[in-house]
């Protein structure tokens, strides 16, 4: 159900389409909708999202349907971050497909849907901002790396690991469990009590 809570887009924004300028409303409309947006603050995750002012390239299909307008199209941007592992530089191009339904005032799906469920059109204007970061903030990985094979950062006494065979993990055990380590070391299947 449709409530008060969804904001009037900024006319000014470079994110907002005017539906009533550049759309029609009957249904099988269609109008391509390129443009490079620059980027707004936080567009990304803690680890890796598109630099604040940097160009995100959309190109979309605005069509008007029964219910309101559907954009359709790509969504590309380049990505800077930190990898994971070694904490060096990481850079990236994303490209992500869109699908976003904005629906009209007082149609069944905006009087049929939660304020979450769909996107609104709200004084003729639609707002492409959030479903343009939803979908690229599901693109980016969680943990990036600088290279799939990346060893991570260097040990600060490698002299200590030589004796380790490679592709074996360099663990440290905390002393507190090594007592423990040590009973069961030798695969001793005798129980515990």
């Amino acid at each position: 159900m449709t409530t008060d809570k969804t904001p009037v887009p900024d006319a000014t924004s470079p994110w907002t389409v005017d539906t009533a300028r550049e759309l029609s409303r009957r249904p099988g409309t269609m109008k391509p909708w390129v443009r490079d947006v620059p980027a707004p603050a936080d567009f990304g995750l803690e680890v890796i999202g598109v630099p604040a002012g940097d160009p995100i390239h959309l190109d979309l299909r605005l069509e008007s349907v029964v219910e309101g307008v559907l954009a359709s199209g790509t969504v590309t941007a380049d990505v800077v971050g930190e990898c994971s592992r070694c904490l060096g530089p990481v850079t990236d191009h994303v490209e992500v497909d869109l699908t976003e339904l904005y629906a009209y005032p007082d149609s069944v799906t905006d009087e049929t849907t939660d304020e979450d469920d769909v996107s609104r059109i709200v004084d003729e204007k639609i707002d492409l901002e959030p479903a343009v970061r939803d979908a690229v903030l599901l693109e980016l990985p969680n943990a990036p790396l600088c290279r799939e094979d990346c060893p991570g950062v260097p040990s600060p006494d490698e002299e200590a690991w030589a004796f380790v065979p490679a592709g074996t993990t360099h663990e440290r055990i905390d002393p507190r469990w090594a007592a423990l380590q040590e009973r069961f070391a030798g695969g001793s299947t005798e129980n515990v009590q």
